[in-house]
């Protein structure tokens, strides 16, 4: 009989990436923790790429889907539907943005796109500025504005996207700068990029890069750059797909540590909110959210189903503060992480904050890109016991540590442990 990597291979498309030289079938999961077909298990540091972000089998979630899905799984926006309603209202409440209106979406790629479709038509332009070393999704929207090579397969676009520098502190040509001349720097270089614009619709930024490698700017930079979107009506797009829902520590949303001035226009979400239900969403104040002048509904956005799973996962997250365990436990694991990578000339930088944490690796005494490095420590770490992920755009050559938000403290020491031991290989 054909193994599931045979079947796996005649019938999905080479692109799909698949973890690992024999990659793993993960068959169920409880905590922090996953178990593959041969059974063994394996501490989860990755979480379905940033997706299950309370735990695996969470019971509380687990009982809303049951319970839901012996009443109505689907009936689409065309009804009235109260868990939709209701979980709109809780993230409505949340945003920090104004009159806010909610529309949801089944990915973040989705809501992405819904973003730039609200953005340009709002403003009249499909001018759109990305950051450098950006992803926002898969679509051919979102591809088209996406910064990174390795994940954008087609240059043709609707949009016409203009790339600002600022998403990546300790690369490129202002990384030598202090904090306060690094972001005067990316300021005058948007300044300048806009004098040779017609009118641009929207900036759509993460707060910290996820698939780019878990890299950020310094606090304050988007702030810095709202100021000059203002003056111009430019909108400010959150992307939060990644770092919403407190995972970041120190901020519910990433955006905050940049909201000197003033919440974002859009907001998009997507990922842990569901804790592996697909769910996603756009959140914008009412006249922009409101600015479609044709008909529009979702089928499977919304579900009776999936907003089940957002209102018990978002309510767990509340009630057991998980942004303030991923603050504490994060800076324990951050710390660890750091004391296991010291010494190996291989990792150029270890990064991140609450339960963001990414390790690039380059080759010794310099600053090219080693995926090769990278994959060997995947696959080490995975023979260990530990899952994690990769990124960065510079080959793919950052590792990514993302566990659910509640990650305990043993578990922390655990993985930390485990790592240093993969980082051996190098």
């Amino acid at each position: 009989m054909s193994s599931l990597f045979d079947r796996h291979k005649a019938v999905i498309a080479d692109w799909v990436a698949l973890y690992y030289r024999d990659p793993i079938e993960i068959t169920h999961g409880e905590g922090r923790h996953v178990w593959d077909a041969e059974g063994r298990r394996y501490l989860d540091f990755f979480g379905g790429i940033l997706t299950t972000m309370t735990a695996h089998a969470l019971p509380e979630v687990t009982k809303a889907v049951a319970e839901q899905a012996g009443r109505i799984i689907h009936s689409s926006t065309l009804y009235l539907n109260r868990p939709m309603v209701e979980l709109a209202e809780r993230i409505a409440g949340l945003s920090g943005i104004p009159d806010a209106r909610v529309f949801f979406t089944t990915s973040g790629t989705e809501a992405n796109d819904t973003a730039l479709l609200l953005a340009t038509a709002y403003r009249r332009s499909n001018q759109i500025l990305a950051m450098r070393n950006s992803y926002h999704g898969r679509s051919f929207s979102t591809v088209g504005i996406t910064g990174n090579r390795a994940w954008s397969p087609t240059s043709l676009s609707p949009l016409q996207t203009l790339y600002v520098h600022g998403g990546v502190r300790n690369r490129g040509p202002y990384a030598q700068y202090d904090d306060q001349r690094f972001v005067e720097a990316c300021v005058a270089d948007l300044e300048d990029l806009l004098g040779h614009t017609r009118d641009v619709a929207a900036l759509i930024a993460e707060p910290v890069q996820g698939v780019g490698g878990f890299t950020s700017p310094p606090d304050g930079l988007y702030a810095a750059f709202r100021r000059v979107l203002d003056r111009h009506g430019i909108l400010w797009i959150a992307d939060e797909v990644q770092t919403g829902w407190g995972r970041t520590g120190d901020h519910f949303w990433g955006w905050q540590a940049h909201g000197q001035a003033g919440p974002p226009d859009i907001l998009t979400f997507a990922k842990g909110i569901g804790n592996g239900m697909s769910v996603g969403g756009v959140v914008a104040r009412a006249e922009i959210m409101n600015c479609i002048d044709a008909n529009s509904i979702s089928t499977f956005g919304g579900s009776p189903i999936t907003m089940a799973a957002g209102l018990a996962n978002l309510s767990y997250l509340l009630e057991h503060d998980l942004q303030g365990n991923a603050r504490r436990v994060g800076g324990l694991l951050l710390e660890r992480v750091r004391a296991a990578a010291a010494g190996v000339d291989a990792v150029r930088e270890v990064r991140g904050r609450g339960l963001m944490i990414g390790l690039e690796l380059t080759e010794p005494g310099t600053d090219r890109a080693d995926p090769e490095a990278a994959s060997a420590v995947l696959e080490a770490a995975r023979e260990r016991g530990l899952l994690i992920g990769k990124g960065g755009g510079h080959n793919t050559s950052t590792l990514r540590v993302a566990p659910p938000l509640s990650l305990t403290v043993a578990e922390a020491e655990e993985g930390a442990a485990i790592l240093e031991e993969a980082l051996g290989v190098l």
